[in-house]
């Protein structure tokens, strides 16, 4: 099972001018830093936590189905379901019937039942699940959500000299975890 991200948000649930009054910076000089540690604190968020903040594209792909009937999608919230596509021997994607398919967009991971299914003859990637997961806008971002990215990313700010951009995030701020627990996945 692989996900992959089809189409980036957008725009990010908090602004440059939120993380500026944040801050506490009147000027412009750092602007493109901070609209970069904006979008490395969302990242971070979305892969620890799973839920995806605004509207992006997702790609699923999948050896085969599952012995159950159920697909985790691995993104929440889901808002629509796209496309179902199965490869054949010859490696021609065949589009799955939506009907009948039952979502249950808002678990975390999102669910999918697909009750009719084709068998992929193609052993890797046989199948693939085109889907949109986000919250619509960024006013409907939960506000601790909203809260975390703003102080991870200020975080970043605080140390952006200590550590170099590809090693972000360095760590992790106080408090950052019990805002983001109740979001995050849990596994046995």
């Amino acid at each position: 099972m692989t996900l992959i991200q089809t189409d980036p948000p957008l725009a990010e649930p908090v602004t440059l001018a939120e993380l500026k009054a944040h801050l506490r910076i009147d000027v412009g000089d750092e602007d493109e830093l901070l609209e970069g540690l904006i979008r490395v604190a969302r990242a971070h968020l979305e892969a620890v936590t799973g839920v995806a903040l605004l509207s992006q594209g997702f790609r699923l792909f999948l050896d085969d189905w599952p012995r159950g009937e159920v697909i985790q999608l691995m993104r929440t919230p889901v808002q629509t379901i796209d496309a179902i596509l199965v490869y054949d021997a010859d490696g021609v994607a065949q589009d799955q019937d939506l009907t009948g398919m039952l979502l249950d967009a808002t678990a975390r991971p999102a669910r999918l039942v697909v009750r009719e299914r084709q068998r992929p003859s193609q052993p890797i990637n046989g199948i693939e699940i085109e889907f949109t997961a986000g919250f619509g806008s960024a006013t409907e971002v939960p506000p601790e959500l909203k809260r975390a990215i703003l102080i991870h990313a200020a975080h970043l700010y605080e140390f952006r000299g200590a550590v170099t951009p590809d090693m972000q995030p360095a760590a992790i701020p106080a408090g950052y975890d019990r805002l983001i627990a109740p979001w995050q996945r849990r596994a046995l």
